[in-house]
């Protein structure tokens, strides 16, 4: 099953999702290569635009965007009804964290080709980044009954992820892998992906080796890059991660990758590193920003740690309006808590774990909400859960629920 969607019975054995991950939702779309159509300009217009989207991807440069903006939008004016122009900007509406956007030219690209699988990638990442998971199983369900390939084996992962079924979105995981993709970047992309449900798991040596599969997909890729120095870290290797981290941050310099060294520069009792990197978050927040780009959710969660609180109950609660999603709900959470409202912020981590998610960093946060809040039985259970697959999830959080939960006995 998909959460509480029946598998096809040829792929009953199977399990899986796609990790909706900041700027990754054109990576596994399936649209790379536009169907040709009758109007070659418009083709020529559509391979622009995705070309622009890749371009964003490996350099993290967001004027991309406006460029791939301008591509879709040329070709949608030249033929209103291609499905491929209508994906792209669904694709390009995601990676801004436009979910909304997202959803409407998705079903759009739904109604235009209702017998094909595409549209069904952009449908399913716009719903589950909304909160509507039962509305995604159903798509995501068609999906994998019209094509079970890479995406659909991805997306279903993530969903599985998302309801508490990691051996389940690890195995689809492995599917995805096998089943392969024309561009070696979806390779890499989901062996990465591979690797984090491994590391989730504390199964460190499969990780290591998921990430340096990826790497051989890719030279330098960037997030399996990332992600082995976010292992680094969790297993001592503090040094190790920053000079991955700081590698990566001159590659590929957004948000979740700077906060990521700041933090683990903290870690290793860096402080005036750490400063001086997290004074870098803003400047890549407002170029995200005026590009489009949307990063509400990890931005309040930074303001929450190491900023202005206000400010982050402020961000969170917007992010929730404009995407509810298990996600935007820890971070209102989160948010609340450190702003000494520790009560609501339970409620919030409450909503957030409400499919069953597993992330330890998610229920590490939620268990000292809870301890805030007064509720030690809840607060236990959720730290418990948070180290009982991999005690050493986190350089900065597993310390954090190691320690809590040990003034807690």
């Amino acid at each position: 099953m998909i959460g509480r969607v029946p598998w096809p019975r040829a792929l009953a054995a199977s399990a899986a999702a796609f990790v909706v991950a900041l700027g990754a939702f054109g990576a596994l779309n399936g649209s790379a290569t536009p169907a040709r159509t009758p109007a070659a300009s418009t083709d020529a217009l559509i391979g622009r635009g995705n070309d622009e989207l890749q371009r964003a991807r490996e350099s993290a440069d967001p004027t991309r965007y406006s460029q791939a903006a301008a591509a879709f939008g040329a070709a949608l004016r030249r033929n209103p009804r291609s499905v491929d122009a209508t994906i792209g900007m669904a694709t390009l509406a995601l990676a801004r964290h436009d979910f909304r956007a997202g959803l409407r030219y998705a079903q759009r690209a739904r109604r235009l080709g209702p017998e094909l699988a595409r549209p069904f990638s952009v449908l399913v990442d716009a719903q589950v980044e909304l909160g509507r998971y039962r509305e995604a199983g159903r798509s995501l369900q068609r999906m994998i009954d019209l094509q079970p390939n890479l995406a659909s084996y991805a997306r279903v992962s993530y969903f599985r992820e998302l309801h508490g079924d990691l051996a389940g979105a690890t195995r689809a995981m492995d599917l995805a892998v096998s089943a392969g993709a024309g561009a070696p970047e979806n390779v890499a992309y989901v062996q990465t992906l591979l690797g984090d449900l491994q590391a989730v798991r504390g199964r460190v040596a499969a990780a290591r080796r998921a990430y340096a599969a990826a790497l051989a997909s890719v030279d330098g890729y960037v997030p399996a890059l990332a992600s082995r120095a976010q292992l680094d870290a969790a297993t001592g290797g503090v040094a190790p991660a920053i000079r991955g981290y700081a590698g990566v941050v001159r590659r590929r310099p957004l948000p979740q990758y700077v906060i990521a060294l700041g933090e683990t520069q903290q870690a290793a009792g860096r402080r005036a590193a750490a400063r001086e990197t997290f004074a870098l978050v803003d400047a890549e927040r407002r170029l995200l920003a005026a590009n489009g780009v949307n990063t509400d959710v990890e931005i309040a969660l930074f303001e929450a740690d190491h900023g202005d609180r206000g400010r982050a109950v402020e961000l969170a609660r917007r992010a929730w309006r404009d995407a509810p999603s298990v996600r935007a709900a820890d971070a209102v959470g989160w948010a609340l808590t450190r702003s000494g409202r520790a009560s609501d912020g339970l409620a919030w981590a409450r909503r957030a774990l409400k499919l069953g998610w597993r992330d330890p960093v998610v229920l590490t946060r939620a268990g000292l909400s809870a301890r805030a809040a007064g509720r030690t039985g809840e607060a236990r259970r959720y730290l418990r859960r948070a180290l009982e697959a991999n005690p050493r999830f986190s350089a900065t959080w597993a310390p954090r629920a190691r320690k809590a939960l040990g003034e807690l006995r």
